[in-house]
């Protein structure tokens, strides 16, 4: 259908909109495809400059044609054309009687129109490929970037201040959800975690209570999540040591166990399955087992009086992630964790 409609413009315009079409095309999916060192996308590129190089050789050669052959005035009836040459003896009869009576010199022939030069055309096209090909270059360069909304890093949520459980209230030194929150989501998470290019997409922290306490015992959480990785930190204020900790994971046969210090803490390394909860049609069940994530345990002084945080690391992949990201994480984030004064 689009070929119908173009065939019925007239020459003059149907061309030079191919022309400019060809130009813009070819300039555009040859520089991509040298971007991108794609030699299929370079080989259409050149195909569409030769076509055009094509038609700007026809539209030049029928321009010529056009200026060395003009159309004749077509006469209105047969009248005119018996006039013609009465004119014509007419006008030679008054040359011979103005050259006779020396009334003035003889009227020149006009001289022939100049014609555009073939050289001046070909470079006059070159130079319109050229200043497109040109602007296509420095369009990405001069026109605003899509970086401009390019998602940016999620932050903490900053809402109003709820009242915290009386555990918080009771227990020495425990921080807020909120604080570690802000401790957690570093600008330098994404490189700790070894995929410097990613953006955190959401970030929160939590004042939560343990189960089954009454809520007596303090448990804040905070999370960062990206598309590769999330990461999980807690910290659990309660009489239990990371001894005891230890003690129960060989008494449930647990696997995968490494003890270490860090940051001069008794510390232990565990693997365990993250738990899914997935609502709707076509799911197993309300929980589903997740990936594997790994966690670091540490006391939250090195007397290892109770108390413990974690730091939990798994992939969106399922992937288990290796132990230097965790050591690297708690390194960092938890020197900088507040420590507040019991009321």
């Amino acid at each position: 259908m689009l070929g119908f409609l173009l065939r019925l413009l007239p020459f003059w315009v149907r061309e030079p909109l191919l022309i400019a079409v060809g130009s813009v095309l070819g300039v555009r999916i040859t520089y991509l495809a040298i971007r991108d060192h794609d030699k299929v996308a370079a080989g259409l590129g050149v195909v569409f400059l030769v076509l055009t190089a094509i038609r700007v050789h026809m539209v030049l050669r029928a321009l010529r044609a056009r200026r060395q052959n003009p159309i004749p005035a077509t006469p209105a009836d047969g009248a005119a054309v018996d006039a013609a040459p009465q004119a014509q003896d007419q006008v030679q009869a008054q040359t011979q009687v103005q050259a006779q009576a020396g009334a003035g010199p003889r009227p020149s022939p006009a001289a022939p129109e100049k014609e555009p030069s073939v050289w001046g055309q070909a470079i006059a096209a070159v130079a319109v490929v050229g200043a497109l090909a040109a602007a296509l270059w420095l369009a990405p360069r001069v026109l605003p970037s899509d970086n401009s909304t390019a998602r940016q890093p999620a932050a903490c949520p900053a809402g109003e201040h709820k009242e915290l459980p009386k555990a918080y209230k009771a227990t020495p030194r425990a921080a807020t959800g909120d604080e570690l929150c802000k401790a957690l989501n570093r600008p330098d998470l994404a490189q700790l975690l070894g995929t410097p290019g990613e953006s955190a997409t959401t970030a929160s922290g939590t004042s939560n209570t343990a189960l089954l306490t009454d809520e007596k015992v303090a448990l804040p959480e905070a999370e960062v999540r990206f598309d590769t990785y999330t990461v999980h930190l807690s910290a659990t204020y309660t009489e239990l040591s990371i001894a005891q900790y230890v003690k129960l994971m060989k008494f449930g046969n647990e696997k995968d166990v490494k003890q270490l210090p860090v940051l001069g803490r008794p510390s232990v390394l565990s693997s365990d399955h993250t738990m899914a909860i997935r609502i709707g049609p076509g799911s197993g069940g309300p929980v589903e087992q997740g990936p594997l994530a790994r966690t670091l345990s540490i006391a939250l002084d090195q007397a290892d009086r109770g108390g413990y945080y974690e730091v939990t690391v798994w992939r969106t992949s399922g992937v288990l992630p290796d132990d230097s990201v965790l050591l690297g994480i708690a390194e960092k984030v938890l020197p900088t964790i507040p420590e507040r004064a019991a009321r």
